[in-house]
């Protein structure tokens, strides 16, 4: 979450206020999504083994090296910002998920990870953050929950994360998904279309990350250059629906090419 010399804030509690992954060969994904994405990268407090990657000289995203056990293997994952860390792990537990390490020191801060009651990996942050909003600059375009019962997971991250008491945050309730917004922009989504028991990870219930890029269709190219391969389905879901495209890194991690909105 920190870098040397970055704007450091205090992120507003109930939103997402970083993404992560968590890689097996720290170089080559450093390599991979430099080549795609052309991001920079720059060493952040917590070591050598974890990167912060910057556009323009904004934060993106967090890139650090898998530790057997102490992380899922190379999944995209969202921290929400929340005031106590203890609370929140406790609140977790509480409602049927999945407490997997956690709250531990780092840095300046306090982080936990966790899955939801469908498995949906996600983090969790206490203290200063690095200045990033979800569709605001370099940050992600979007970060979407694809889930089996979107009622059941509003409800569930609705309560460990505080939304209705949060200041700024307004839930949007629509025909078939839930949108999340603070300060009148949308901080995440909410979707159904997750599928627990399916054989392709890319269907399962997990947080979509989506990165904008003004070509997608370029960007995809070099990924595939780069190593990157469809996800583990038929030929129909790599099929382009709109102006995105779902990726899997050399790694495995699933990610989202979007279109650059004007």
């Amino acid at each position: 979450m920190a870098a040397s010399g970055a704007e450091h804030v205090d992120p507003a509690p109930g939103v997402p206020c970083w993404v992560n992954l968590m890689v097996g060969d720290l170089s080559a994904a450093r390599a991979f999504y430099a080549a795609v994405l052309g991001w920079e990268f720059r060493a952040s407090a917590l070591g050598g083994e974890f990167l912060v990657a910057s556009s323009g000289g904004a934060p993106v995203a967090g890139i650090g090296a898998r530790r057997p056990g102490l992380a899922p293997d190379s999944v995209w994952t969202p921290y929400f910002a929340v005031r106590d860390a203890d609370v929140t792990a406790a609140r977790i537990q509480e409602r049927g998920a999945t407490l997997a390490v956690g709250p531990v020191a780092l840095g300046e801060g306090r982080a936990g990870l966790a899955a939801d009651r469908d498995g949906a990996a996600f983090g969790f942050w206490e203290g200063p953050a690095l200045a990033w909003s979800v569709g605001q600059g370099s940050a992600p375009a979007r970060l979407d929950l694809q889930t089996r019962d979107v009622f059941d997971a509003a409800v569930f991250y609705g309560e460990v994360f505080g939304w209705a008491v949060e200041p700024g945050i307004d839930i949007v309730h629509r025909d078939d998904h839930v949108l999340v917004e603070h300060g009148g922009r949308v901080a995440l989504s909410l979707r159904g279309g997750g599928v627990q028991t399916s054989e392709h990870r890319h269907l399962r219930p997990r947080w979509l990350v989506n990165f904008a890029v003004d070509d997608v269709e370029r960007a995809v190219a070099a990924a595939v250059a780069h190593g990157a391969g469809r996800p583990e389905s038929s030929a129909a879901s790599w099929a382009p629906k709109g102006y995105s495209r779902t990726l899997q890194d050399p790694d495995g991690g699933l990610f989202t090419l979007t279109r650059r909105e004007p």
